[in-house]
């Protein structure tokens, strides 16, 4: 383990334990507000971060042992994450911090694992847009994420 990336890994833990305390305070009425980003009710949009954890964990890996994911574009994402908003539209508070604890653990190890000459190997992540380092997929993917979506969160419930 290097120590930039302890220093990420604790980045991540800390926004990942922001947006826990963001779930716990939901109450039933915030979880089915819908985001006026994602256009999904609150606890998808809480339940889709939870969930890309692990993915986006394993795209670091990946990176960071300079190969690219094949064949994967943004419309695919985007696919992907409709999917992921219809089949979850009945997602609970409970299982979404579940999976989210899970996700955030099985992430920060993987970050943890990496040494800091890791962080400058690349690959493409998206057919047709430039190569990530790995330090660009933790920074951009994996921790901006929660600040994206937890942003959506506060700016539709208020807080």
């Amino acid at each position: 383990m290097g120590a930039q990336a302890e220093s990420l890994a604790k980045k991540y833990e800390a926004k990942a334990a922001e947006l826990t305390a963001t779930i716990q305070k939901l109450s039933d009425a915030d979880w089915k507000k819908v985001t006026a980003a994602e256009q999904w009710p609150v606890g998808v949009t809480a339940h889709h971060v939870a969930g890309a954890h692990e993915p986006i964990s394993n795209i670091v890996k990946t990176v960071a042992a300079g190969q690219s994911i094949p064949g994967f574009t943004l419309p695919m994402l985007h696919e992907l994450n409709a999917k992921h908003a219809k089949e979850f539209a009945g997602c609970t508070k409970a299982e979404t911090l579940a999976l989210h604890e899970k996700g955030v653990k099985a992430a920060a190890a993987v970050v943890r694992g990496l040494d800091d000459s890791q962080l400058n190997n690349s690959g493409t992540v998206f057919t047709g847009a430039p190569p990530m380092t790995c330090l660009q997929v933790i920074d951009g993917a994996l921790i901006n994420h929660i600040d994206e979506h937890m942003g959506s969160i506060h700016k539709t419930v208020g807080g």
